[in-house]
């Protein structure tokens, strides 16, 4: 009998529109739909075809998973494995596929909307910003996982980049003190709670308010934290389409009068 296949599919931040267009697809295809219900919507993988097993993993261990994953395949059906946001960040795939290779098993990845995009899509605010800043920096606190000493927050933060912090919001005094020791106070924060979700809440805070934001908002878990250094930038027209700047596809506004 030939092998199946394990999809890994980044179901976004919890809007089921925002879930890619190919990741709904094979969800639909699927025989096995294993997706992680604690931060997944059971919304998210409704478009099961009738008949496919659709379990939630979030009570489950990796071996737990992986033996249901490993049935399916070797008796050739395609298992979705759904996954909140992108598998590529704070994900797990790497230890699941390491699984699935030992077994002989294919897989692949397809690619979700992180919550820190979706976060800055709500608020409507860019990470970018022409002469102040053109990095963003994705990290979190230490917690049962730990953090390198290289990558803690106030190191990240001195950069004065744009930063997305996850994972952190149950340490609102510590994510406050990191970032103080390092960036100016009126520093602006966008605080997304369960961002895509029918409950989402946002919020804005400085860096020297954020913990009382924090804690008189309710934001808990399922929170990131935009750092946005440019976001008070009124001067910040980009180069991209200004009438003197040149490209492949444009002269500039001189050379066109002529």
């Amino acid at each position: 009998m030939s092998r199946g296949k394990v999809f890994f599919i980044g179901a976004g931040p919890g809007d089921p529109e925002l879930l890619t267009i190919k990741g709904q697809r094979l969800i639909r295809e699927a025989d096995l739909v294993l997706y992680a219900g604690s931060l997944v919507p059971p919304e998210v993988v409704a478009c099961a075809k009738e008949g496919a097993r659709v379990v939630d993993s979030a009570p489950l261990c990796l071996e737990e998973t992986h033996a249901l994953m490993r049935d399916c395949a070797l008796h050739g059906g395609m298992v979705a494995r759904v996954h909140t946001g992108d598998p590529a960040l704070y994900g797990a795939v790497r230890e699941q596929a390491r699984l699935l290779d030992a077994d002989g098993i294919p897989w692949e990845v397809v690619p979700g909307v992180s919550a820190a995009f979706a976060a800055a899509a709500a608020g409507k605010v860019s990470f970018t910003v022409p002469d102040v800043t053109q990095s963003l920096v994705i990290t979190r606190l230490e917690g049962r996982t730990p953090v390198p000493e290289r990558e803690r927050l106030r190191r990240l933060a001195a950069h004065g980049t744009s930063l997305a912090l996850y994972l952190s919001a149950s340490e609102p005094d510590r994510i406050q003190a990191e970032l103080l020791s390092v960036l100016p106070p009126e520093t602006p924060i966008l605080c997304a709670c369960r961002v895509g979700w029918p409950e989402q809440r946002l919020a804005w805070a400085r860096v020297e308010t954020l913990a009382d934001v924090i804690r008189k908002q309710g934001f808990a878990r399922q929170t990131v934290f935009l750092v946005l250094p440019g976001q008070n930038c009124t001067d910040d027209r980009s180069k991209l389409y200004d009438a003197e700047f040149t490209h492949g596809r444009r002269n500039s506004g001189t050379e066109r009068k002529n």
